[in-house]
């Protein structure tokens, strides 16, 4: 085995082209590029043997490996070949497993190897618990998916999966859904119209500055139990959080009249929120921007239809807030959150 003397980039582009990392965001697959190790491996090298403790798992970029075992007679019985673009052994990493099988190059390849000899998982999830999580989480859906769809078998599956779902799929600072679940799993989940009311605080920054971070912490904490007893009062709805201190809820089944109602009753409870405890009483509040879509109707893409709602927010917010930006195909209108008028 050489080591292929190659960029972080580069490591990162393939990492991106496969179907396990493709979810991945451009941050994680450059840090990830780090932790792992591109090599060159000749014909009859042994990746790993039957008994052995799986601790890494290997992407094939050129060549072929092969993957047998032997049978009750002892003799060597193929059991798959892995081509280029392909992932093995990611199954057995996922759980720890013992390898039942080996596997050898059966020409010269290039192979990733993820994580780096010199590394191991447990010193991964020291250094960044989110991405390892995901990446196990997402070893276990691509092998799901291969025996029947991935909702249904991670809802049925063992404990341990069910806790690796919720530690990925929700923001361990405020319970709210985080963007990995709107990212991987959301889509499935929705139903027509839905709404899409993204929020986030105005006067945020001020509050840290003058209060400390701990102030914003307690903030956030406020915001989503207000997001989360909206959520739960709805037929179908799910608080989620973007990033920092930026929100949703999307609602299905959601008509954009009941939608406005839900923003303008977010609006008066940001107004409510009572700060006193770590602003000492001074009177500060906090008010709302928020930006609503409903979706399919003002955009049959969901993504796309989210990213223009987003940028709608930020508008809202840099051009003073304590407004819903309300968005159609045909007319904009901003209302004020203060009398909903």
């Amino acid at each position: 085995m050489t080591d292929s003397k190659v960029s972080l980039q580069y490591i990162a582009d393939i990492l991106k082209t496969s179907a396990f990392f493709s979810s991945f965001l451009p941050d994680e697959l450059s840090w990830l590029a780090g932790k792992s190790f591109l090599a060159l491996h000749e014909k009859d090298s042994v990746l790993f043997r039957a008994g052995e403790t799986a601790k890494r798992f290997f992407m094939v970029k050129s060549g072929t490996v092969l993957v047998s075992r032997l049978d009750e007679k002892g003799q060597r019985e193929e059991m798959a070949r892995f081509v280029s673009g392909d992932t093995l052994g990611d199954f057995d990493f996922s759980r720890g497993a013992v390898y039942d099988a080996e596997a050898v190059c059966d020409e010269a390849s290039e192979l990733l190897v993820f994580p780096a000899p010199n590394l191991t998982m447990q010193s991964i999830m020291k250094e960044k618990p989110d991405v390892a999580n995901k990446i196990l989480l997402r070893a276990v859906i691509m092998i799901s998916s291969r025996v029947r769809s991935t909702q249904a078998l991670i809802s049925d599956n063992a404990p341990w999966v069910r806790e690796l779902r919720r530690q990925v799929y929700t923001d361990s600072a405020t319970g709210l859904w985080s963007r990995n679940f709107l990212d991987d799993e959301f889509l499935q989940s929705l139903g027509a119209p839905s709404a899409l009311l993204l929020v986030k605080p105005d006067r945020f920054k001020e509050l840290c500055d003058t209060w400390t971070h701990s102030a914003g912490d307690f903030a956030m904490e406020k915001i989503a139990a207000i997001l989360k007893n909206e959520a739960r009062a709805m037929t179908a709805a799910w608080a989620i959080r973007l990033k920092s201190n930026e929100t949703a809820i999307i609602a299905s089944y959601c008509s954009k009249t009941e939608a406005l109602g839900l923003a303008e009753r977010i609006a008066l409870s940001f107004q409510q929120m009572d700060l006193g405890s770590v602003t000492g009483n001074s009177g500060f509040k906090l008010s709302a921007s928020m930006a609503l879509s409903i979706w399919p109707d003002d955009g049959k893409v969901f993504g796309e239809l989210l990213d223009h709602t987003y940028g709608l927010l930020m508008k809202v917010w840099k051009e003073g807030g304590n407004q819903i930006f309300i968005y159609s195909d045909d007319s904009k209108a901003c209302i004020d959150a203060k009398d909903g008028s």
